[in-house]
């Protein structure tokens, strides 16, 4: 059985990065989950910042590199894309939406993708339902129900991820794990539990009597 392929995209613009950091831990988890099921997997790190001279003369020229050609051609072919972005304005980067931008709008057709993001506040955790998911909804690549965000305040002093971050990557790497593998989803995982914002104005009312 030939391994799977699985690409990371990174959009995070500084060094260190924790757009990276995040990267990493849902990769790792996501291999994982893959290699005690018995699949071995072809892991592939793609730092966009690296390439950020190619993806602009493709916008030009309309065609791309020989660097920005062979990572086009590793996500396009990748059995799974975890995609990461640093949300800047409410909303992906501009580095990863060219670089989006630069791949045929057919490629990712039924590709498992599992989105996440990194911010300065929680506040921007829904630019993932609001950008990130249409995003690869429209390019009909399947996302994984779990998107993971990451506020600075959820990373330790030593960068490793804790409490409700740690749970969340777990769990979106399973279900990435399982799109790529063809199992069916788990069904608790379609989706957290949401309070009806009426029960929760009549939760705080209660609280502050």
């Amino acid at each position: 059985m030939s391994a799977l392929r699985l690409v990371v995209v990174a959009a995070g613009l500084s060094v260190p990065s924790s757009t990276r950091l995040l990267a990493d831990r849902l990769a790792g988890a996501t291999v994982g989950q893959l290699r005690y099921s018995g699949r071995e997997v072809d892991l592939r790190v793609i730092e966009l910042r690296d390439l950020a001279r190619e993806i602009a003369d493709n916008l030009v020229t309309g065609f791309p590199p020989p660097a920005l050609r062979e990572a086009i051609e590793a996500v396009t072919t990748a059995d799974g894309l975890i995609a990461v972005t640093p949300i800047f304005s409410a909303s992906y980067n501009g580095l990863f939406k060219s670089f989006v931008d630069v791949i045929d709008k057919d490629a990712l057709t039924g590709c498992p993708v599992l989105v996440a993001a990194t911010g300065g506040t929680a506040r921007h955790s829904l630019a993932l339902e609001h950008a990130m998911r249409p995003l690869f909804a429209y390019l009909r690549a399947v996302v994984a129900p779990t998107a993971v965000y990451a506020a600075s305040e959820d990373w330790g002093s030593a960068g490793d991820a804790g409490g409700g971050l740690a749970t969340r990557i777990a769990r979106a790497a399973g279900e990435l794990a399982d799109l790529m593998t063809g199992r069916p989803v788990p069904a608790h995982a379609t989706a957290d539990t949401v309070v009806p914002f009426t029960e929760q104005l009549a939760a705080l009312a209660v609280s502050r009597q």
